[in-house]
């Protein structure tokens, strides 16, 4: 079971990679955007789990070029700013699977190997107002194409305010 574990936090990326290598996985690590290519042709991985914000991009970004290469492998999403509006475009582009950190070890391994299904919002848990505010923005967000002062007009909010917002870490539920 090879596993190709994208992420630009190199001691985190180590110590998952030192804990999946106990659950029989054959790990390698990429922490730079430009060795993606080269290290999927080389490796050929089955599984790839794949960090949404790395040092000078997105794993968005990255997706595409992963399923040219290795067509039948499964890619988990991970990240740590988790919104639906980034799950259904992850989902859109190819991704397999979108966990959100912190994700313990085993969690990453039965949604690698598909042998749990991951719900990360059910339709008997109800949001937080707060949560549904970080949605809410987050898809004016998006439609905007990152446009803040454009999203801050849509939301009737001053800019400033939409900035400090969006720099806070968004509500769990």
């Amino acid at each position: 079971m090879k596993l190709l574990i994208i992420e630009d936090d190199v001691p985190f990326a180590t110590t998952l990679s030192r804990r999946m290598t106990k659950l029989n996985f054959d790990c390698q690590c990429v922490h730079d955007e430009l060795d993606i290519a080269a290290q999927c042709q080389t490796f050929l991985p089955q599984y790839v789990l794949l960090d949404m914000k790395l040092t000078a991009s997105s794993g968005l970004q990255h997706i595409a070029l992963i399923r040219g290469i290795v067509p039948d492998a499964k890619i988990v999403l991970l990240t740590g700013f988790a919104s639906i509006a980034t799950a259904v475009e992850a989902i859109k582009l190819g991704a397999d699977e979108y966990l959100t950190k912190p994700a313990d070890t085993q969690l990453i391994a039965k949604t690698l190997l598909g042998t749990q299904a991951v719900v990360t919002e059910t339709a008997e848990t109800t949001m937080s107002p707060e949560r549904l505010e970080w949605e809410h923005i987050q898809q004016t967000l998006k439609s905007n194409d990152g446009n803040i002062s454009e999203t801050a007009r849509q939301l009737n909010m001053h800019r400033r305010t939409l900035q400090r917002k969006l720099q806070k870490r968004p509500v769990l539920k």
